[in-house]
């Protein structure tokens, strides 16, 4: 088939697409991820948590086959006028625009907005459509006058044809937790099994890490903290309430503005509810904070999304937003539980560094040339810290022995 036999097309927003269209190419990926669900995109447009005064202008692309009009592509990205929401920092960029008097602004990303989840961004059949995809990104950016495209926290698909199309590559880094216990018994291959509990998580871990995590639960229990897990039907609209009122609270108290809206979170407990699950704490017989996780229960995998308090406790953060959702995936047999954006704190609870990636066209041949220098200098910036982490492991070494008492 030609380009010809491709209708391509330019959309404002994911209204434009049916839900069993869009959903049915994005099982066909290699990392579909709840977050590029048709319902969690459209509950973001919906609920005006994008759009209008956002900074984020959705437009989605479609690509078809002429003959019979089948979906073969698509992609959902936005017109932004600010780098806020992303987790993939380009302000020098922004600001070395600036400073030479070209606007930077619009650009144009391709990303799930407030989300680094890494998984399939370029929806496509094969190769050959989401090459037609990423062409049309590029188009759409010259016509709309964008300084730029990004694509964040894709799949090595989007990054192939991203490479093959001469985008630039930017590295990151995240923390994931893996629920494994590698055993080496003598004269054996390594043995790989998940945690019995959460006592035996602790028990992989070196002796100074496993006695500070004990004694921040310790504390939380001391101050009369007790924690209640909410998901199927008891994640009722209460407790959505109780929810956005900690998430809205906690984002004032950093003088800032939350994202997303509470009619967001209403449609997700409409058409997404079997992917969340909250950890509530309370104190005196009064709900004071709660932390809120993603589920891919397919996966096998939980990602750490919300975080909000009514009153500050100490260690209540790291209980809520680490040691109970870890609980939970070992009691759910979860393989992976990631922790969202930095945070170089989260090794000492068991997240090891994980590589992420991005990938960006820039417009003008000068700074392109400037921002492939400073990535390829970055990359090797990266590659450093990551193995300065490896070697910082919070985890015994093979075999390694407790001290005697």
């Amino acid at each position: 088939m030609t380009e010809t036999d491709y209708l391509i097309e330019v959309h404002e927003g994911l209204a434009a697409v049916e839900s069993a269209d869009w959903d049915v190419l994005l099982d066909a990926q290699a990392h579909p991820t709840p977050f590029m669900r048709h319902a969690y995109l459209r509950a973001l447009e919906a609920s005006d948590s994008v759009g209008g005064d956002t900074g984020w202008q959705p437009v989605t692309l479609t690509v078809r086959r002429r003959a019979g009009g089948d979906l073969v592509a698509a992609a959902s990205a936005y017109l932004k006028m600010h780098s806020y929401g992303e987790y993939v920092f380009d302000w020098a960029w922004a600001d070395a625009y600036r400073r030479y008097g070209v606007p930077y602004y619009p650009k144009l990303l391709v990303a799930v907005p407030f989300t680094p989840v890494p998984g399939s961004r370029l929806l496509a059949r094969d190769a050959r459509a989401r090459a037609l995809l990423l062409g049309a990104l590029g188009a759409l950016a010259r016509e709309t006058g964008c300084s730029s495209v990004h694509l964040l926290f894709g799949d090595q698909a989007d990054y192939a044809a991203a490479r093959e199309s001469g985008w630039m590559m930017r590295q990151g880094v995240q923390f994931h937790w893996h629920n494994r216990h590698d055993t080496a018994p003598e004269d054996a291959a390594p043995i790989v099994l998940p945690y019995a509990d959460f006592a035996d998580f602790l028990a992989s871990l070196q002796r100074d890490k496993r006695k500070k995590i004990a004694q921040e639960r310790r504390r939380v229990g001391e101050a009369g903290v007790t924690f209640e897990t909410l998901e199927g039907a008891r994640l009722d609209q209460a407790a959505w309430d109780f929810f956005h009122a900690c998430y809205r609270n906690t984002y004032a108290e950093h003088h800032s503005t939350p994202y997303l809206t509470r009619d967001f979170f209403a449609r997700m407990q409409a058409t997404m509810a079997g992917n969340w699950v909250m950890f509530v704490a309370s104190r005196g017989g009064r709900r004071v904070a709660c932390s809120l996780i993603a589920v891919d229960r397919a996966a096998g995998a939980a990602f750490g999304r919300y975080w909000g308090a009514l009153e500050h406790i100490p260690n209540v953060h790291f209980e809520a937003c680490y040691y109970q959702p870890l609980q939970w995936c070992i009691a759910n047999r979860f393989r992976r539980f990631e922790g969202g954006a930095q945070g170089e704190h989260k090794m000492a609870r068991g997240l090891m560094p994980a590589r992420t990636q991005s990938a960006h066209w820039i417009a003008e041949p000068e700074f392109a040339r400037a921002i492939g220098s400073h990535l390829k200098q970055e990359s090797g910036s990266i590659d450093e810290y990551l193995s300065e982490l490896d070697d910082r492991s919070p985890f015994k070494a093979p075999k390694d022995e407790e001290p005697s008492q």
